[in-house]
C-alpha cells in the first residue's frame, strides 16, 4: 500500500496533538524557552540539509524563482486565511492561536528531507521505514507544539497527508521517466532547498525575522524540475567543452 507510511504519519500527528492538548497550561516563560530550543534545533537541521547540495547556484536560483511564483500565488496568505477560518470555527476568536499553530506546524512537517525522501521511498519501493520514523518524530513534536502553540497543530495533518501522498503517488510515475542518478541528484537539491526554508522557519520560531516561508515553497518543485537540465548541461560541458581545455 503506497500511502501506508503517509497514513501512519498523519495519525501520529493527530494523536500527538490530542495528547498535547491534554497537558495543563504551561507558563509563558516555559513556552518561550521550549520554542527557542525547538527553533535552535531546527536551525541545525536546516544547515545539515543545505550541505547536501552539489549545485549551490541551483539552490539560489530555485529560491528566487520559487519565491516569485509563491508571492504571485499568495500561498502565505492562503494558508493564513485557512488557519483564520479554522480559528473562527473551533478556536478563540481574536487570539489567532489556531492560525499560527496550523501554519507553523504545517511548514515544519512538510518542509524537510524526511517528508520528501520518505514519500519517495514509499512510492518507489513501497518501503515506509523513513515515514514510520518521521511519524514518531512528528508525534512527539506535535505534543510540544500543541502544548505551546495550541490545538491548531492537529489540522496540519491534512496538508501533510495531501503533500506526502501526492509525492508518493507521483514517484510511481516519475520513476518511469527518470533514471536513478538524476533522481538522487533531485533528492539532494530538494533537500538543500528545504534546508534553507527550514532555517527560515526557525527564524520565525525564534522571532528573529518574520519570513513568508510558505511563499518560498515552489522553490522545492523548481529545484526538482531544473535538475535534469543542469545534468544535461553538465554532461555537455564534460563531453564537448572540457576536452578542448585539457
Amino acid at each position: 500500500m503506497i500511502l501506508l507510511g503517509t497514513i501512519v504519519n498523519t495519525i501520529a500527528i493527530i494523536i500527538g496533538a490530542l495528547i498535547g492538548s491534554l497537558i495543563p497550561q504551561i507558563r509563558d516563560q516555559i513556552k518561550t524557552t521550549v520554542m527557542q530550543a525547538i527553533g535552535l534545533s531546527v536551525v541545525v537541521l536546516g544547515i545539515m540539509m543545505v550541505f547536501k547540495t552539489d549545485h549551490f547556484l541551483l539552490v539560489i536560483f530555485s529560491l528566487v524563482i520559487g519565491s516569485i511564483i509563491g508571492e504571485w500565488m499568495q500561498l502565505e496568505e492562503r494558508l493564513n486565511k485557512w488557519g483564520q477560518w479554522l480559528e473562527t470555527k473551533v478556536g478563540n476568536k481574536g487570539k489567532g492561536n489556531i492560525s499560527t499553530a496550523f501554519v507553523t506546524s504545517t511548514l515544519v512537517y512538510c518542509i524537510g528531507a524526511m517528508a520528501i525522501l520518505g514519500a519517495l521511498d514509499s512510492g518507489l519501493r513501497n518501503n515506509h521505514d523513513v515515514l514510520y520514523t518521521k511519524a514518531m518524530l512528528d508525534g512527539f513534536t506535535a505534543i510540544i507544539f500543541t502544548s505551546t502553540l495550541g490545538i491548531g497543530v492537529i489540522f496540519s495533518s491534512i496538508p501533510v497527508f495531501l503533500y506526502q501522498g501526492a509525492i508518493a503517488i507521483s514517484a510511481t510515475i516519475i520513476v518511469k521517466f527518470v533514471n536513478q542518478q538524476i533522481l538522487d541528484v533531485m533528492i539532494n537539491e530538494i533537500t538543500a532547498v528545504g534546508g534553507v526554508l527550514i532555517i527560515a522557519i526557525a527564524f520565525n520560531l525564534l522571532e528573529i525575522k518574520k519570513m513568508r516561508v510558505a511563499n518560498m515553497l515552489p522553490a522545492l518543485f523548481f529545484a526538482a524540475a531544473a535538475v535534469p537540465l543542469v545534468q544535461w548541461m553538465q554532461n555537455i560541458w564534460n563531453q564537448v567543452v572540457a576536452p578542448y581545455f585539457s
